[in-house]
């Protein structure tokens, strides 16, 4: 066991302050370790005295020496051959710790993932990575409580590994517990995309306190010729009271891409697994991993309790929120424009005072219109139907489809010419058998001069 510099007494002491009633951080700052440390040993020693924690300590360092003398000979070599076949022949690119759960769950084999870890670098299968020296950013702590912040990002990747189209995962993660909240695959990150997962979000939690995004033109405006306008989801987030925070780099979201990261390498092979290839029933699927994920990754809170708060909104009026919305200002005729098509307000009632009225435009993702003012729905008839206008591509959704095509390409059936095909025969004529065309001979007389 590794020895730690801090005595028995030390550690009772600086748990015994804390319960007293000061804070964590003098404390730490008084024994000078850090609030990571101060946790552990209250997970590990809470309510305990000197000589019951002595004891542990003895026991642990007992049982590390026990399990070095037994673990050479703790399995057969049928068990260990049967494990690498195993490893060797469904998981050659798991790592250690993912081949073992995936041997205890589907083979009912358990061992340790630091044995399965050894033999797999002794059979070749594992190869000690070295870290390379990161750059140093300051620490944020994690805020205290559930639902305060949430870390939301995209993730494309070749998810289905070439089983489908390239996709993005859609990540809410939270920041107290790193938990995910959501996950949902779209085709491409779009407002559309996040505006779902929020929808979903919301539906089972309810609304936290803050989310946590990069500064894509999905949550703000990068033109400084339009600075204080908002972007649809953005809108929408403040209209449900949920403060937007913008992150200056990855790093400061650093949960949320390193969460991105496990599920780069865990999810992808939990779908190769189940033989899932496509985006509709993976998302039926992922309610199932998100309970596994958090049950092994989550952490526990610094604080009791639950930062969401209710949603004060009807359903219908939700729906309204998370749609695109575009103001626009009737004619004396009651008309207006929106994309290619001209609208006629069919209103019962008093349509005098909705001259040069402002109203509010609200398209759903189905394509459905909604037409607003003062919070009531008014009635429309389509009189002019334009062109649909050509949409707009971003940085990401263009990579999205140019990767689209690609798949597309690699999926076609192509039939290879017959050997005797006009092709084939002008490829693979020789260059002997080909004759110059003969040209008029021009007479020469002594008038004529040679070019």
């Amino acid at each position: 066991m590794k020895k730690t510099r801090y005595t028995e007494e030390q550690i009772a002491f600086a748990l015994k302050q804390a319960e007293t009633g000061n804070r964590v951080e003098k404390v730490c700052r008084k024994m000078g370790i850090s609030e990571a440390t101060f946790y552990n040993w209250k997970k590990k020693f809470g309510g305990m005295g000197v000589t019951e924690l002595r004891r542990l300590r003895q026991l642990e360092e007992e049982n590390q020496r026990l399990k070095r003398l037994v673990a050479p000979n703790a399995f057969t070599s049928e068990f260990r051959t049967l494990v690498i076949s195993l490893v060797r022949d469904k998981y050659p690119d798991f790592g250690p710790t993912f081949a073992c759960e995936k041997l205890r769950e589907l083979h009912e084999l358990a061992l340790s993932a630091e044995t399965l870890r050894k033999w797999m670098v002794e059979e070749g299968l594992w190869r000690e990575r070295r870290r390379k020296t990161a750059r140093i950013y300051q620490r944020r702590q994690r805020r205290p409580c559930y639902g305060e912040l949430i870390q939301i990002d995209g993730s494309p990747h070749d998810w289905f590994e070439e089983r489908g189209p390239r996709c993005t995962l859609i990540v809410f993660i939270d920041d107290a517990t790193s938990a995910l909240m959501a996950l949902r695959f779209a085709p491409s990150e779009t407002t559309r995309a996040y505006m779902e997962t929020l929808r979903d979000y919301l539906d089972k939690y309810g609304r936290p306190l803050a989310l946590y995004s990069d500064r894509h033109s999905i949550f703000r405006v990068n033109n400084p010729e339009r600075e204080g306008e908002l972007t649809q989801f953005t809108r929408a987030i403040k209209t449900l009271g949920i403060e937007p925070i913008h992150a200056n780099s990855p790093q400061a979201k650093g949960r949320v891409e390193r969460a991105n990261q496990t599920l780069q390498d865990r999810l992808v092979k939990e779908l190769r697994l189940r033989n899932i290839s496509d985006i509709e029933t993976a998302n039926l699927w992922l309610s199932e991993f998100v309970k596994d994920y958090n049950s092994r990754f989550a952490s526990i809170p610094r604080e009791n309790g639950n930062a969401h708060r209710e949603i004060l909104h009807s359903p219908e009026e939700l729906n309204y929120i998370l749609s695109y919305q575009s103001p626009r200002v009737l004619s004396k005729n009651l008309t207006f424009q929106y994309k290619t098509s001209a609208y006629q307000i069919r209103s019962e009632g008093q349509v005098y005072r909705l001259r040069h009225a402002i109203v509010t435009v609200c398209e759903n993702f189905n394509g459905e219109i909604t037409v607003l003012h003062e919070s009531r729905s008014l009635g429309y008839e389509k009189y002019v139907d334009g062109p649909e206008p050509i949409p707009l591509d971003d940085e990401k959704s263009v990579h999205e489809r140019v990767d689209n095509a690609r798949f597309g390409l690699r999926s076609k059936y192509y039939v290879k010419p017959a050997a005797d095909h006009p092709w084939m025969t002008r490829r693979t004529q020789s260059k002997d058998d080909v004759k110059p065309p003969t040209l008029p001979r021009k007479k020469v007389g002594p008038d004529t001069t040679l070019d």
